[in-house]
């Protein structure tokens, strides 16, 4: 799977950036199939199972679907390397930084 470290820093006004995030999340998930909003909540699903993190949060983009675990650590490494094997075959992309842990579904 394709990963890639990114170097971003955390918001000043949290509550803002949070609130900014939903509202535009919001717009963007009426231009994407009920598949792929499906699709989406089922890796949430497998990733919750996987990892040990604070939260885990679907956002709706112009060009992808951005899975983000919030405080992610590990739990089981040998059903995530299943998953993100199957997932590298549908082009799906993981990122990484400070804050967690963020998987790419292209449109």
């Amino acid at each position: 799977m394709q990963n890639k470290d990114l170097d971003t820093q955390g918001a000043n006004l949290k509550w803002f950036a949070a609130r900014d995030a939903r509202i535009k999340s919001y717009a963007q998930s009426t231009s994407y199939t009920e598949q792929a909003k499906l699709r989406a909540e089922r890796m949430r699903g497998a990733l919750e199972l996987c990892f040990v993190h604070n939260e885990v949060h679907v956002n709706y983009r112009q060009r992808f679907i951005a899975i983000k675990v919030d405080g992610a650590e590990v739990r089981r490494k040998k059903d995530l390397a299943l998953l993100e094997a199957d997932w590298a075959k549908e082009g799906i992309i993981k990122r990484t930084s400070a804050q967690g842990v963020i998987y790419r579904i292209p449109r």
